[in-house]
């Protein structure tokens, strides 16, 4: 969804900013929503002052950035910057079989605009920083230089069920003892070292016929690697593929890789990023550089004009993805004091002072 403020010059690409609004199931209320909600304080501001722009500005947020639902991040982003086509955004089902295109249709967002739009002039996208960077530098505003590599995988391991207490440990085939395996393995791999900042979490796992007195005959798991170096991210990937071959031959299962998400290392644009630090300096607010460790829509839309982000600094060590998110009023308002200030720059200003 987009709103528009209408710029003085229509043939001019926008400039867009935005976020998403969905979250995870046990999320708080600032992931995302802050940067579009501020956004539509940016139009408003902009609407009380009587500022007019040569650019059109643009608000928006995107669909399923969490991925929670139908398996893959940033959809709506990465439909809209043609990554992902269409057709296979709608036809992603959810865990009780739902299609995304027939949610669309039944909540009303099937809109008749062509989900690839014109390319803006720059997007800025504000969000929590998720981490503890800024609160660690006592700063309320980070300036975002990137986004690290992500890639995101399900697991499938299929060995026997069998009676707990009456089949021998040696001639078991537990799926749940492989699993297991596999996640100390990614621990092990993050704390070695050889993998350079590498992260890596099991969100997600599930055993079947999930009964106290039957080895597991099947386990599911998620796997979430993320790093800031693409080279390293291939490395530990195919260090885990082959322990899980491994895994195989020493528990005599058989074990699936499905692949739900995978993005590179994205660097943002240095020429949004210094408009971005011109209206925090402009502001007096002190700021921090920052390479972002969660996914974000603007990793997608960094690949159809230069974007950057703004980040805004957490309580409680930046704590996000629960109840407990939580980013005081005056760092969000600073925040979203810096977005509008970097919106109106690239919007261009017309008969106004922009640091008004």
């Amino acid at each position: 969804m987009y709103a528009e403020r209408a710029g003085e010059d229509p043939s001019l690409p926008c400039v867009l900013m935005g976020s998403h609004i969905d979250t995870v199931a046990t999320g708080g209320a600032f992931d995302g929503t802050l940067g579009v909600l501020g956004g539509i304080e940016v139009m408003r501001a902009l609407d009380e002052a009587g500022i007019r722009t040569r650019r059109s500005i643009e608000v928006g947020f995107f669909t399923e950035e969490e991925g929670v639902r139908f398996g893959t991040d940033m959809l709506g982003s990465a439909v809209t910057a043609g990554r992902l086509p269409l057709e296979y955004a709608h036809n992603l089902t959810d865990a009780d079989g739902a299609r995304v295109e027939d949610e669309l249709v039944r909540i009303g967002f099937d809109g008749d605009t062509p989900e690839i739009r014109p390319v803006p002039h720059a997007y800025i996208e504000c969000h929590i920083e998720q981490g503890p960077i800024l609160a660690n530098a006592g700063v309320d505003v980070g300036i975002v230089t990137g986004v690290q590599a992500i890639s995101w995988q399900r697991l499938t391991i299929n060995g026997a069920a069998a009676h707990a207490g009456t089949t021998p440990i040696e001639a078991r085939q537990d799926a749940g003892l492989a699993a297991a395996e596999v996640v100390v393995e990614i621990r092990r791999m993050c704390d070695s070292g050889r993998f350079g900042r590498l992260r890596g979490t099991v969100g997600n796992l599930a055993v079947q016929p999930a009964q106290t007195n039957v080895i597991p005959s099947e386990a599911v798991l998620t796997v979430d690697l993320r790093n800031p170096d693409d080279d390293l991210m291939t490395a530990a990937e195919k260090h885990l593929a082959a322990f899980v071959d491994d895994l195989q031959r020493r528990h005599g299962a058989t074990a699936t890789w499905e692949r739900m998400a995978k993005t590179g290392m994205v660097p943002f644009s240095e020429t949004i990023q210094d408009v971005i630090a011109a209206s925090a300096e402009r502001l007096g607010l002190p700021y921090v550089m920052a390479m972002s460790g969660a996914g974000h829509d603007a990793q997608e839309i960094a690949a159809t004009c230069p974007t950057a982000m703004v980040f805004v600094a957490g309580e409680h060590g930046g704590i996000s993805h629960t109840p407990r998110e939580y980013s005081r009023p005056d760092a969000c308002g600073n925040g979203i004091d810096v977005l509008a200030n970097a919106i109106l720059a690239l919007a261009e200003p017309v008969d106004t002072d922009p640091a008004a």
